[in-house]
Order: C-alpha cells, then sequence, then structure tokens
C-alpha cells in the first residue's frame, strides 16, 4: 500500500520535490564512487567520476540515442568508442590521432559543442589524458544496472507523474515518465509512443497550438536544466537544449508557437526562439526557483510565479519588469491563464487558488488588491496545479489532497469533487473539447473523468510494466 506523500513532509517545499529526491541522490552517490582505476592510481583520469559529467552537462544533448548528430551517440562508453559517421573518434593510447580532441580544439571545425562555449583547457586536458592512458570504461556495476539514457526505461512500479498535457486536436495525451514522455490516445485507451530523452526528470510538457511541437522541461536535480523539441508527427527529436546546471520548470508556448517560456532554480525566466532554439529572454526578476510561466493573449507580456510568493508581469521585449499583480501570501507553484482572457489563476503553499487581472485597472498604491478577482476556498493542502476548461467557465485544482476540485470561475461555486487518488495531485488538464479532465500525481496512475457528470472515465497506469517474478514454493 502507498502512503499519501504529504505524510512524509514537513514543509511545502520537501512535498513538492520529493519526487526527484531519489534521483539527485543517485546522482551524488554516483559522483562519488571510486572509479575502478581511483583504488589504484589516484592521478589516473575515470571516465567514470572525470569524463562522463562533462559530457551529460555539455555534449549529450546533440549526441544522443534520439538527435545522434554525426551519427555519434555520447550517452555511453561503447557509443563515444564505436564513433559516428567520420568513424572512431577516440584512438586508445593516441589522443592527438583522436578526432575528438581536435574538435573540442577547433581543429577540426566545426568546433564542439556546437554553437556553444569551448571546453575550458583542464576539460579538454581531461579528455587528452583519459585518452593517452586508453580510454578506459570504469563505470561502477551498481551504474550499470540503471538504463542507460535514450533506452526504453524497464518500469517495476508506476512512476511519480509531474505532467500531462493535451495535443490541441485531443488526439493525445502526453504523460511524464522517468527520462521519457510517453503519448497515449486523448481518452487513454492506448499507449501510441514513447520518447525517451537524457532528463531524469521531465516536470512540464506543453504542446504548440498547432499540436505540431511537444516542449518536454525538466532536468536531472544537481547536474542540468533541459528543453526537449519534438516533432510530434515524425516521434523525433529537433532540438535538446541546456541552459542551467539545474532543473527547469513551467513550460508555456506563446499564442503564436513562435515562443517557449520557462523558468528555473536559478530564479530566472527563460524565453527562447522556437524554431531555432536561440535564447530570446534571461531574466532574474524573482527571489526565489521560479515555477510556473504564462504568455499574455497577445503574447507581448509573461506572468511568472515562483516560490518567493511573486506573480510578476515582466515585458517580453527587453524583458523589463512592470509589477508584482499579486500581494505576497506564500509560495506560489502554478499558474495557468483564462482562454481568450488576460485573467491568471495561481496556487500554492497557501493552498487558496486566487484568479488575477494580469493587468492593473489603476495606478498601483501601497496595499492595492485592485488586481484580484476572486478567492477560491481554501483547499486541505497545497494546491500544486491549476487548469482551466477551453471556454473559461470552469477551473480545475489539484492539491496534495487527494481529489481535485472544479469551480465555476465566475462565482467561485465548487461544481464537483473528483475522487479516487492516492496522495498528490501534481498535474490536471482540459482535453479541448472541454468534456473530459485528465488528473494525475503521487500515485502514478493517470484519471480521465467526465467533467459534466464528476464521474471517473477512465485509469490508467501509463508506463509498461514488468511483470513480476514469481517465486514458487514446494
Amino acid at each position: 500500500m502507498k502512503v499519501p506523500l504529504a505524510s512524509h513532509v514537513q514543509t511545502f517545499s520537501r512535498h513538492l520535490f520529493v519526487m526527484l529526491t531519489v534521483t539527485f541522490l543517485l546522482s551524488v552517490a554516483w559522483s562519488n564512487a571510486p572509479g575502478a582505476d581511483e583504488t589504484k592510481n589516484t592521478a589516473t583520469i575515470s571516465y567514470f567520476r572525470d569524463i562522463r559529467p562533462i559530457i551529460r552537462e555539455r555534449c549529450a544533448g546533440c549526441h544522443q540515442p534520439a538527435v545522434k548528430q554525426g551519427e555519434l551517440s555520447l550517452t555511453t562508453h561503447e557509443g563515444f568508442i564505436q564513433g559516428g559517421a567520420k568513424g572512431k573518434v577516440i584512438v586508445p593510447g593516441q589522443p592527438d590521432q583522436s578526432l575528438v580532441i581536435g574538435y573540442l580544439t577547433g581543429g577540426q571545425k566545426p568546433q564542439m559543442p556546437f554553437n556553444s562555449t569551448p571546453l575550458a583547457p583542464e576539460q579538454i586536458n581531461l579528455f587528452r589524458q583519459w585518452i593517452k592512458e586508453g580510454a578506459l570504461d570504469d563505470t561502477p556495476a551498481e551504474a550499470r544496472s540503471i538504463v542507460e539514457p535514450g533506452k526504453p526505461v524497464v518500469y517495476r512500479a508506476p512512476p511519480v507523474i509531474t505532467a500531462l498535457a493535451y495535443s490541441s486536436d485531443g488526439s493525445i495525451l502526453a504523460v511524464s515518465g522517468y527520462r521519457e514522455v510517453l503519448l497515449h490516445k486523448g481518452d487513454g485507451s492506448e499507449l501510441i509512443a514513447r520518447l525517451p530523452g537524457i532528463s531524469d526528470r521531465i516536470t512540464s510538457i506543453a504542446f504548440s497550438p498547432d499540436g505540431s511541437t511537444l516542449a518536454a522541461v525538466g532536468g536531472t536535480p544537481a547536474t542540468f536544466g533541459e528543453v526537449e523539441l519534438w516533432d510530434v508527427a515524425q516521434r523525433r527529436l529537433k532540438r535538446s537544449i541546456r541552459l542551467t546546471e539545474d532543473t527547469l520548470f513551467g513550460a508555456s508556448f506563446s499564442p503564436d508557437g513562435s515562443k517557449l517560456a520557462f523558468g528555473g532554480t536559478d530564479n530566472t525566466i527563460y524565453v527562447i526562439e522556437v524554431a531555432t532554439g536561440k535564447e530570446l529572454l534571461r531574466v532574474k526578476q524573482h527571489d526565489g526557483w521560479v515555477f510556473g510561466t504564462v504568455f499574455s493573449e497577445d503574447g507581448s507580456q509573461i506572468v511568472s510565479v515562483s516560490r518567493d510568493g511573486a506573480a510578476k508581469l515582466t515585458n517580453v521585449a527587453g524583458g523589463v519588469f512592470i509589477e508584482n499583480i499579486n500581494q505576497l501570501k506564500g509560495e506560489l507553484v502554478t499558474i495557468a491563464r483564462q482562454p481568450k482572457r488576460d485573467n491568471v489563476l495561481v496556487g500554492g503553499e497557501e493552498g487558496v487558488p486566487r484568479l488575477y487581472l494580469m493587468h492593473r485597472p489603476r495606478s498601483l498604491v501601497i496595499g492595492d488588491t485592485s488586481t484580484l478577482i476572486r478567492e477560491f476556498e481554501k483547499q486541505d493542502g497545497p494546491v500544486v496545479s491549476v487548469a482551466f476548461s477551453p471556454d473559461g467557465q470552469l477551473i480545475g485544482v489539484g492539491s496534495s489532497a487527494e481529489e481535485v476540485r472544479l469551480y465555476k470561475t465566475k462565482t467561485g461555486e465548487r461544481v464537483a469533487n473528483l475522487k479516487g487518488h492516492q496522495g498528490g495531485i501534481y498535474s490536471v488538464v482540459f482535453a479541448p473539447g472541454g468534456e473530459r479532465l485528465a488528473t494525475a500525481g503521487f500515485d502514478g496512475t493517470v484519471r480521465i473523468y467526465d467533467v459534466k457528470s464528476g464521474q471517473l472515465a477512465k485509469a490508467f497506469v501509463p508506463v509498461p510494466l514488468e511483470a513480476k517474478a514469481t517465486v514458487s514454493m514446494k
């Protein structure tokens, strides 16, 4: 039996990020694990300790199984040794004859990492010395048992689900898994594709308005933050973008689909150009992690929410901060914009969803609350996810409590309690037609409800589970 997540935590932040803890501890343990040759000679360069972390942070975005630029995959030692379209890139024992050194130093063009800051000389020297010593693989046995990035994950239990998204036509429901996004039919009747990546956690998923592109934002805690942009029709990773040394959150497309906004643990709001991956905006407006972003209806402004308690309005052009549209009342972790209106719904630690005008109707004065449209009732725990119905008439609220509540936007009247969960609910999303609401969270089960009746229509584990071995007792 699974114990509800809330019983294990003492603060809201811990409640929200307990699903990242195991991955973080593994990364710390791996980084401190002794390599095979470390015990023999501390001067020897370790692939696992010295080379692999650089590859994961700087190289694997372009050279992973889902992209494999130049036919070269660097997510495993075997792939590195095997080489790519230009043959082997490593000649063990001969760094000066190894193509990888030429690409890292700029002797071979284009210099790698492509379109990015070159590696520091001391990092290149690590590669050089490692190759000189034979380019050996000293990955510990316990690390080898973990699935390699880009390969299908084998699940023995349902994963904590942190993100859901419907495609614009409602035909696809995207679900976050471990190192992958799973695409299901919109009614939950069939798994249709698995999109494996290299980020241990996917914290946010969003389809472009035309449904052609899927953005998956996340990363590996204390290692890197990543944005994955997928071609939905081709099931192909178009672009992997690394921006920080920790996880990213809160992806949102601009109304025309040309831009993607998201936040990070570095207190920063980011905006990139979807077609090219070019960074358009990087501003540090907050004093805490940025968990959510939404564009205004015309795409010219962004509202972001953070653990600093602020919902901040920022101009996309130039990143000019305009104002806080709310009064600070606890950490905020989720935000949604009302369809066809510049109203935003926010929620967080305090457990009270609040609906705000994005644009203040009069000049700001101390204590002014003119942007506040409505406070909804206090939930039985911190609010973790909010969503509007496509017509904007209903809101869905997911919290650390084991139910989703539906309210009328105009009056705040509660119209349904959607039950059946075990543990916190981290994502709620309405289908484009408004007739269904999908929810998921700690217990690893996706539930689809009929909005009109409030009844459960479908419940399913979104990942293929490996059958447990049985022991015969004779």
